[in-house]
């Protein structure tokens, strides 16, 4: 049996789902084939009426494994990480991300693409893939209507990370606690919200994402742009090359 990189839970209507790869919670192909997975099970279960998104360790996820940005697995990892934030945003049921600690690069779009989030006071989130001369497909269509294209701007060109006062004041994220208080204000949200009419909370959803944009439908030209022209430069091939040889990348700015 597979080892189980991904854990679901549910009581009362709320599903939770943990990210099981202590201590940082590297995402890679096989954690994003089982939450992709467990997802479409999910959301076919009318009985789940929220779902919390949360991680075990010390953070929630230091992001997507740089091993399945080589060209040998970079073209199956990106749709299946984009299967995954898509099935997350288009969950019917109202999401709610529980960050315990950093989320940073994949784990700030998982982050993103939540509904709802709550961030440890002493967390970072940040999408910092920009330092290896590459990008983050899902934040750069989800993050400028979130947060403004300013503030989206400035967080993807630079790839800091903001702190979580930071991120709470562009909106990033609806609220900053201890960290020994995030699993609790997210059950006492899901259960509140768990407690609402299941069919106009879907109906709700289904209304915001319309305001939201059609961002998915982007998501093919994104790909395309992320596969066949981004990973093809020689700075991306650099910028892999020194984040695995612990070095600091030479750019030649093609």
């Amino acid at each position: 049996m597979a080892e189980p990189f991904v854990l679901i839970d549910i009581q009362d209507g709320v599903a939770t789902m943990t990210l099981n790869r202590p201590p940082v919670n590297v995402i890679h192909i096989p954690m994003l084939a089982q939450m992709a997975a467990a997802l479409a099970e999910l959301a076919a279960d009318t009985a789940v009426r929220a779902l919390i998104l949360r991680a075990e360790g010390k953070m929630f996820s230091a992001g997507v494994d740089v091993a399945d940005h080589t060209p040998d697995k970079v073209g199956e990892m990106i749709p299946l990480f984009d299967q995954v934030c898509t099935a997350l945003a288009d969950f019917p049921a109202p999401t709610i991300a529980a960050v315990q600690g950093h989320a940073l690069g994949g784990g700030c779009e998982l982050v993103i693409c939540c509904d709802l989030a709550v961030l440890a006071e002493r967390a970072k989130i940040g999408q910092p893939e920009i330092q290896l001369a590459a990008i983050a497909p899902i934040a750069a269509l989800r993050l400028p209507t979130l947060v403004g294209y300013r503030a989206a701007a400035d967080l993807m060109f630079s790839g800091r990370n903001l702190t979580a006062v930071e991120a709470l004041n562009v909106g990033l994220i609806n609220a900053v606690v201890p960290a020994d208080e995030v699993a609790d204000w997210a059950q006492m949200k899901a259960a509140a919200l768990a407690g609402l009419s299941r069919a106009a909370m879907i109906m709700c959803k289904r209304a915001l994402g319309r305001g939201y944009g059609r961002w998915a439908n982007a998501l093919p030209e994104m790909e395309r742009m992320y596969l066949d022209e981004l990973m093809a430069t020689a700075d991306a091939e650099e910028g892999l090359a020194a984040f695995m040889e612990k070095r600091r990348p030479v750019w030649k700015h093609r």
